[in-house]
């Protein structure tokens, strides 16, 4: 057995995918994570003082660490999107990173940074207050602002939107918008100098036009500028970073990268443009594998893993939604042939990893209904089908690279099964139902009344259900031991499942 090496994880904030996820799949005989023990809570930041110190304290004897610069500065992701600290300061937070390095030299820091993302809707929920009534218009006006600024719309468009949002609105959300894209700059020159040795630039929920895009064209600008083009990524995602940078890691760590071969359902979703994300499939794909540190291969008989993709040929639609009544959802998608290939390379010994981006917001239902036909479950290597398309496919190369290095143990097999728990019967079924009902209670989505308690005990008793409809094949071995609500709303879940050989 090689020595153990320990990888220190700074997550981006507390919920179960940033926080619990790289140590659920990754923590074994060989890899050490280590946490934070205690983080902030949704708009409330982190302690950065208790930050730095944990970093200082576990990085002196550390292979790595997997650091989110957002948790280092801002305390959290959504503090990101409401603090009130200045650049000054920020920028002295930000040197923690060079002294990390001085302290251990071989230390290897894979860092990531999100772009700030403009949401366009009314909601405060993880923004500003002001975006509770001016949201959509901030939207609005930095859509029409960029367009503007590329000669595709006139100025008094752009000017009458912005008249309609207070100044002191816009002066706040602009200032900070301003502050946190210079800090994206700043760590870009931490990366020439050689204090990080890996950095990517995750945009949020993103959209072709917009603030977002707007800070992204001058961050790339900058990147060119210092002939990094080729080295640091930018690209749709967030949640699923820290998964994807710890994959990297181990693969440099092994010396030895996956190939993977990408297999579409229908091979027009190449050049679809999934919800929440500004550029097509296939280059966020290619992104993907990328940043994971594995190897993108043209025929899958050079491939280790045959990465699934599940997603239309056009629109994605939201998970609450399904079955779609689009005709060309399932039309063009030709599932069929798709077991058939799937069925036919796990004859051949291949790997396969289901990146379920069928929709957005979930897992397709039919999809797992099939796996559960075939009984094939447990015989992917890999399965994610959450949130946005960027989460769902860092969720699955991770999965990937893990039974690429170590095999097929227990606590992969665990991760598996609450993913289909999770990702399909949570956020494809059951998280829509149990909102339905619990609104009736005088609860709500943004509502669930705690992280433990009715809500959770409802949310596990469908989960159970779900597990005996959909995954019967394996149902009589999987036990949910563990079910909450982290930020005490609906969006998120924390599962904890087992199942036994």
């Amino acid at each position: 057995m090689s020595m153990m090496k320990k990888i220190v994880l700074l997550p981006l904030d507390e919920r179960p995918c940033n926080y619990d996820f790289p140590y659920k799949l990754f923590q074994s005989d060989e890899i050490k994570i280590v946490r934070p023990n205690q983080l902030g809570s949704k708009k409330s930041p982190a302690d950065i003082e208790q930050i730095k110190t944990f970093l200082l304290k576990e990085c002196e004897n550390a292979y790595g660490v997997i650091l989110s610069v957002d948790m280092l500065l801002y305390g959290g992701l959504i503090p990101s999107r409401i603090h009130r600290v200045d650049e000054e300061t920020l920028k002295k937070r930000l040197r923690t990173i060079r002294e990390l390095k001085q302290k251990n030299p071989q230390l290897k820091v894979y860092a990531f940074q999100c772009i700030m993302r403009c949401p366009n809707y009314n909601g405060d929920e993880e923004e500003p207050d002001y975006y509770a009534a001016y949201g959509e218009k901030i939207f609005k006006e930095g859509v029409l602002k960029h367009k503007y600024h590329l000669a595709m719309t006139e100025e008094k468009e752009w000017q009458q939107v912005r008249m309609e949002i207070p100044s002191e609105v816009l002066i706040d959300y602009e200032k900070r918008r301003e502050i946190n894209r210079n800090l994206n700059m700043e760590t870009i020159g931490y990366y020439k100098d050689g204090y990080i040795d890996a950095l990517v630039f995750p945009q949020d929920d993103s959209a072709p036009y917009g603030y977002t895009a707007m800070d992204q064209m001058a961050i790339r600008r900058k990147i060119q500028k210092e002939c990094l083009t080729d080295e640091i990524l930018i690209y749709s995602g967030a949640d699923e970073v820290a998964l994807t940078l710890t994959s990297r890691m181990i693969n440099n760590m092994k010396e030895s990268s996956p190939k993977v071969y990408v297999k579409y359902a229908t091979e027009a979703a190449k050049n679809m443009i999934p919800l929440y994300e500004g550029v097509r499939l296939s280059t966020t794909i290619s992104y993907h594998i990328l940043s994971a540190g594995c190897v993108q291969v043209e025929t899958d008989d050079k491939a280790d893993v045959i990465l699934v993709i599940t997603a239309p040929d056009d629109r994605m639609e939201e998970a609450w939604t399904q079955p779609s009544i689009s005709p060309n959802y399932n039309a063009e998608r030709n599932m069929p042939e798709m077991f058939r290939y799937i069925l036919r390379q796990m004859e051949a010994g291949k790997r396969i990893a289901i990146a379920d981006n069928a929709y957005a917001n979930g897992g397709e239902l039919d999809l797992i209904h099939m796996l559960d036909k075939h009984q094939i479950l447990m015989k992917v290597c890999a399965y994610a089908g959450w949130n946005t398309n960027g989460n769902t496919l860092g969720t699955t190369l991770a999965q990937a690279v893990y039974d690429y290095h170590f095999g097929d143990t227990g606590q992969r097999r665990n991760f598996l099964v609450e993913r289909f728990i999770e990702d399909a019967g949570y956020c494809g079924l059951v998280r829509s139902k149990v909102t339905d009902q619990i609104t009736k209670m005088g609860l709500g989505y943004f509502d669930a009344g705690g992280e433990d308690g009715i809500v959770a005990e409802m949310v596990k008793r469908e989960l159970d259900a779900f597990t005996k409809e959909y995954l019967a094949s394996i149902s009589d071995r999987v036990e949910i031991t563990h079910v909450s609500m982290p930020w005490r709303r609906m969006f998120e879940v924390r599962v904890n499942a087992e199942i036994n050989n």
